[in-house]
């Protein structure tokens, strides 16, 4: 199995044959300057472009959740524009426990990119490698990437109201899953019958833990090779995550991209609390 993730030294020896995206994201709210952008100006892997999660890598927010899939050509366009070419590797990073980083690549592997990782440590294991740096905004050539839907699986509300989804894994925080806080969402909770997996306790100081044990973990909560599972969090981005743990330990499952935000909006749906 080739490894969705790519080291730093590996990165570096790659790094004239890759493109690179930053999508480092901050959920303070602001103009674009007060985003992941400013950091990028600040600082980025030379020659990388600079990705806004809430533009590029999701819907306007409404009905179907915080983060929707955006649109496929809505996304295509974004990704020409940061130079993604369909024959050439892209390489994702970001500042934010690679949550935002997982959320471009699934989207760029559902839209039939075919090689696309994620910098295991991203953005932190970038610097602390003394790795070089480049301030300002990028010159990037336009790419040629065209969008074509539907390589990986999603699950719709439909399904999960019908018991069809086979295993529902939470992905947020377990203070979220048992509703003791709920910081963002209007209703405290979780899915009926969803296992709770904080996608963060995959990592260890910001990097995926090895394949065997991410294995062990996920058949300690009955996830075994073959079984059906869907992901889910607050609004689809760290579902993305967790789905990335997944791939790293051989096994796969499906995306609800509406997540919690969307289950809440509807308050005629089942809401559950505690373990």
């Amino acid at each position: 199995m080739v490894s969705p993730l790519i080291t730093v030294p590996d990165l570096l020896a790659v790094l004239a044959q890759v493109t690179v995206l930053d999508v480092r994201y901050t959920l303070a709210a602001g103009p674009p300057r007060s985003s992941g952008h400013a950091a990028y100006v600040d600082g980025h892997v030379p020659g990388a472009a600079y990705v806004d999660l809430d533009t590029a890598l999701a819907g306007p927010p409404g009905e179907r959740g915080r983060h929707p899939l955006p649109e496929p050509e809505v996304f295509a366009a974004a990704m020409r524009a940061a130079g993604v070419r369909g024959d050439r590797p892209v390489v994702v990073l970001d500042d934010w426990s690679s949550l935002a980083a997982a959320r471009c690549r699934w989207l760029l592997r559902h839209h039939g990119h075919p090689d696309v990782r994620v910098l295991d440590g991203g953005w932190g294991a970038w610097r602390a490698a003394g790795a070089p740096i480049e301030a300002g905004d990028a010159a990037i050539a336009a790419g040629d990437f065209r969008a074509a839907p539907g390589r990986l699986p999603v699950v719709d509300v439909d399904e999960v109201l019908a018991g069809t989804a086979g295993i529902l894994v939470d992905a947020r925080a377990a203070e979220r899953f048992r509703g003791e806080a709920e910081p963002v969402d209007p209703v405290a909770g979780h899915i009926p019958g969803a296992r709770n997996l904080p996608t963060t306790d995959h990592l260890v100081d910001g990097r995926f833990r090895p394949a065997e044990e991410l294995r062990r973990r996920f058949a300690e909560a009955g996830i075994e090779p073959g079984a059906e599972v869907t992901a889910y969090c607050g609004s689809g981005v760290t579902a993305a995550h967790e789905l990335l743990a997944l791939e790293i330990a051989g096994l796969e499952g499906a995306l609800y991209p509406g997540s919690w935000s969307e289950w809440v909006a509807d308050r005629n749906r089942p809401v559950a609390t505690g373990e």
